[in-house]
């Protein structure tokens, strides 16, 4: 079964690096990414663009828009790329400009949506900073991913990144489809609600286990943990919105497809790890099928 992988990582960021040396023990690089890619049927990945100005600073105000894939010198040709916001570089004199560079970016057939780092930066998705992010991707039929639920960094703020708050989102923004990551864990309940809801709102099921095959197979093992995630998708009911997602290098794409094929019953395994996406974001359709 062919997969599409829509939630990995490729950028220059510490905390990325620390995680595949000490806690995945994955190989952090394009080539290693390929290689998981290929031994796994993997198609197509999404990346998500992120930036640190210095090592460790994530989120770092200073990373100019858009934040892109910086890892290797080019994004390689099995993925595409969610580009990155930052919020705070959106106001003051150079907002244009930055906005300009987002644009410029949004306009490459390989983009293929658009990343909110909510919680990292101290914005709620609502607040009018973000408007016109929102009309670009109107005007492109751009998703937008947000990040929700817990941060990988202690500098986040959760109040920012909880899954309720993209409920008033999806109101003010109908003509725009956005992608909960990680399916606001650990408000998983709430994610689940806002799902059902909303017509224009989706979620990855990336991130919800982070590191190797010790700590995968403790967690799959414990019916606490995994009841925890059945109990929302059984109560949103809705597997056609709900898209296969590693959050790579936190973890193998073995390992992490092997833990979404027990949490979801088979029958819908085929929408989960690839149609879902094809619906959800055009430009992986139009790559992968040309329509």
């Amino acid at each position: 079964m062919p997969i599409i992988d829509i939630h990995i990582h490729l950028s220059n960021i510490e905390s990325f690096r620390q995680t595949a040396e000490q806690l995945s023990f994955v190989d952090y690089s394009a080539e290693g990414l390929q290689r998981e890619f290929e031994q796994n049927d993997v198609v197509l990945g999404v990346g998500m663009g992120v930036t640190e100005q210095t090592a460790g600073a994530f989120p770092d105000s200073s990373s100019p828009n858009p934040m892109l894939l910086d890892l290797e010198p080019e994004v390689p040709a099995f993925l595409m790329e969610c580009v990155g916001i930052n919020p705070s570089r959106l106001s003051g004199p150079d907002a244009t400009a930055e906005l300009d560079r987002i644009e410029a970016r949004l306009k490459r057939k390989e983009t293929a949506g658009i990343k909110l780092y909510a919680g990292y930066y101290h914005y709620y998705v609502y607040d009018r900073i973000y408007g016109p992010v929102y009309e670009l991707a109107k005007h492109y039929d751009l998703p937008v991913v947000i990040h929700t639920g817990d941060t990988y960094s202690m500098n986040g703020l959760l109040k920012y990144a909880h899954p309720l708050t993209v409920d008033e989102l999806a109101l003010q923004q109908r003509g725009v489809t956005f992608m909960l990551c990680h399916l606001g864990d650990p408000w998983v309940m709430d994610a689940a609600e806002v799902i059902a809801k909303n017509p224009n709102v989706y979620a990855d099921l990336s991130g919800l286990v982070v590191g190797d095959r010790e700590k995968f197979d403790r967690f799959m093992n414990e019916q606490l943990f995994m009841d925890h995630f059945r109990r929302a998708l059984v109560y949103a009911d809705r597997y056609d919105k709900m898209l296969f997602g590693t959050d790579w290098p936190l973890a193998s794409v073995e390992l992490y497809s092997e833990f979404i094929r027990r949490l979801v019953p088979e029958k819908f395994h085929e929408d989960v790890f690839y149609n879902n996406a094809l619906h959800t974001f055009p430009r992986i359709r139009q790559k992968l099928l040309g329509t």
